[in-house]
């Protein structure tokens, strides 16, 4: 079985970061190990949350497992909590990566055009420094244009979202960009592979409506496909596709916008999926 380490919050109410990934990755039969960057009494959507830092613990968590010869196929990170904190993962990663370990970045800091309200407009300029550890990242369009110092567009064009995957490519071999769709009806992804100069585009359903934790949920998504062996093109496929499951399971509820995308619905799919592919090898 493939293990992966996790590095981001636990927001203990309200579905996204950790308590998402785990049973996301378990459905898809990857162990996922943690390394928690803090605990919030609920996700930031909550007013008055409450929020413990655990950045002094992410180092001494990394060390003993380096000690016991942990050896991780991935690691990837989510939400960051400040600049002291994404040089500490960058250490982890450093202390962390083998020969044969994919580091995946989702640099969660911003979306609609800004940053989260936590985070100082310097902020990028640090978050760069993660997204350069990585051999795959997945930015939205905000962070895209943020970590590229790219005016932000809220409807760009297909040669926009192309020329901002070849900036991001200087951070990264492979670029994943999330939230992309050029008309009413179709949201997906696009992805860039600076090796091979190679665009891949892939759209579903647009749904007109937003829910917390649905980044979270494709970066794992994408995460556990390339840990079974796909592709990063057949990863990115899945994820839209289940993504868009996971927000079609939650429509009908009254309460999502505040408690996030109800993805346990919507976990027999992906179950099914898997089994389907693996029957297909």
């Amino acid at each position: 079985m493939k293990r992966v380490a996790s590095i981001q919050d636990i927001s203990c109410l309200g579905r996204c970061s950790l308590t998402v990934a785990l049973p996301v990755l378990s459905v898809m039969g990857v162990e996922c190990a943690v390394i928690p960057t803090a605990v919030l009494s609920t996700h930031t959507i909550f007013p008055d949350f409450t929020c413990r830092d655990l950045t002094d613990e992410l180092l001494p968590i990394a060390r003993h497992w380096k000690s016991q010869q942990v050896h991780l196929d991935a690691i990837a990170s989510g939400y960051l909590a400040s600049p002291r904190q994404t040089e500490a993962v960058c250490r982890v990663f450093d202390l962390l990566r083998g020969p044969d370990t994919l580091i995946v970045v989702d640099p969660a800091m911003a979306d609609h055009g800004r940053l989260y309200k936590p985070f100082a407009p310097d902020f990028p300029q640090y978050m760069k420094k993660v997204c350069a550890r990585a051999d795959v990242l997945l930015p939205n369009l905000t962070e895209a244009c943020l970590l590229t110092d790219t005016p932000y567009r809220e409807d760009p064009d297909e040669a926009f979202v192309r020329a901002l995957l070849q900036k991001l490519s200087a951070l990264a071999p492979r670029v994943v960009l999330t939230g992309v769709s050029f008309d009413d009806r179709r949201l997906g992804a696009m992805s860039y592979d600076r090796a091979t100069g190679r665009y891949f585009a892939y759209y579903n359903e647009k749904v007109h409506a937003g829910f917390h934790g649905t980044g979270d949920i494709f970066t794992a998504t994408v995460l556990g496909a390339m840990m079974q062996g796909h592709t990063l093109e057949q990863a990115v496929t899945l994820a839209v596709d289940f993504t868009l499951e996971c927000i079609r399971c939650t429509q009908a509820d009254p309460q999502a916008g505040w408690y996030g995308v109800e993805f346990e619905k919507a976990l027999p799919w992906l179950a099914q999926q898997n089994k389907n592919n693996k029957s297909a090898e």
